[in-house]
C-alpha cells in the first residue's frame, strides 16, 4: 500500500456531489503520481522533474531554453538550473549559451540522454498502461471525454473571470 493520502475520505456524505468527486479526483491522480515517482526512482535512480525535463527536451529537438522550460514545467528558474546542473554532470543534457542572449542557455539531450529518456518513457508508458489497465475500454473511454468536458468548462470559466 502507498503511504499517499486518500482525500477522498474526507468528504462526509453530506458534502456535495461536486466536492467529492474533485477529492476522488485528487486522490487518483496523488495516487498514480506516487506509483510513477516510486517507480522512477526505484527502476531508474532518478526522479518525477528530471523526467519531465528530459520529456519536454525530447519534444524539442532543436532545444529550449531554461526559461521556456521553466514555464512549460511551471517551476522557477532555480528548479530549472537544479535539474540541469544535475543532468549535464550525468552526461544527460548539454547547455550552450544562446548567440543573441548571453544570458540565456539552450539545452538539448545528448545522444546518451535520448537514449535514457527512450528507455524510461517506454518504462512510463507500460506503467501507466498497467494503471488503468482493468479499467474497462468503455470506462476509460467515458472517463477521457467527462475529463475533456470539465477542462472546457473550466477554461471557459478562468476566461470570463
Amino acid at each position: 500500500m502507498t503511504d499517499t493520502p486518500d482525500l477522498e475520505s474526507r468528504a462526509a456524505p453530506q458534502d456535495h456531489h461536486a466536492l467529492r468527486l474533485w477529492l476522488r479526483m485528487l486522490t487518483c491522480c496523488n495516487l498514480i503520481e506516487s506509483e510513477i515517482r516510486s517507480r522512477l526512482r526505484n527502476e531508474f535512480d532518478t526522479t518525477l522533474p528530471r523526467f519531465d525535463l528530459m520529456a519536454q527536451l525530447q519534444r524539442a529537438p532543436k532545444g529550449m531554453k531554461m526559461g521556456e522550460l521553466s514555464r512549460h514545467m511551471m517551476v522557477t528558474n532555480g528548479n530549472i538550473t537544479g535539474i540541469t546542473d544535475q543532468l549535464e554532470k550525468e552526461g544527460l543534457v548539454v547547455r550552450t549559451k544562446v548567440e543573441t542572449d548571453r544570458r540565456s542557455s539552450l539545452l538539448k539531450l545528448t545522444p546518451q540522454g535520448k537514449r535514457v529518456f527512450a528507455r524510461m518513457a517506454r518504462a512510463h508508458e507500460n506503467w501507466v498502461k498497467t494503471m488503468f489497465g482493468d479499467l474497462p475500454e468503455g470506462s476509460r473511454d467515458a472517463l477521457y471525454k467527462a475529463l475533456g468536458e470539465l477542462k472546457l468548462q473550466v477554461v471557459a470559466r478562468q476566461g470570463q473571470q
